[in-house]
């Protein structure tokens, strides 16, 4: 446990900035999985209005630095790829 007042915010702070990573991580995860069940399930059009909220969920995992930009954009990319093989 934390002993001085700056240690004790610091505890603080990591235990709010965790919560919210997580929940940026969890967000793209559950994006991308619900976009992999469509373009397995051949719903071209649905994956296309899907598409968008995966790319912005991404964006923001990568602004905050949850996940790193190389990740995020290998990611589109495959996506993107699988919605082009799948037609």
């Amino acid at each position: 446990m934390p002993i001085t007042k700056s240690a004790k915010k610091a505890l603080r702070q990591s235990v709010r900035r965790r919560a919210q990573n997580l929940q940026r991580s969890d967000a793209y995860k559950q994006t991308l999985k619900s976009v992999r069940a469509l373009i397995s399930a051949g719903k071209k059009e649905d994956v296309q209005k899907l598409l968008p909220a995966l790319q912005k969920t991404l964006d923001k995992a990568t602004k905050v630095g949850v996940i790193k930009a190389n990740k995020a954009s290998r990611l589109k990319s495959r996506i993107a790829t699988a919605l082009t093989l799948k037609k």
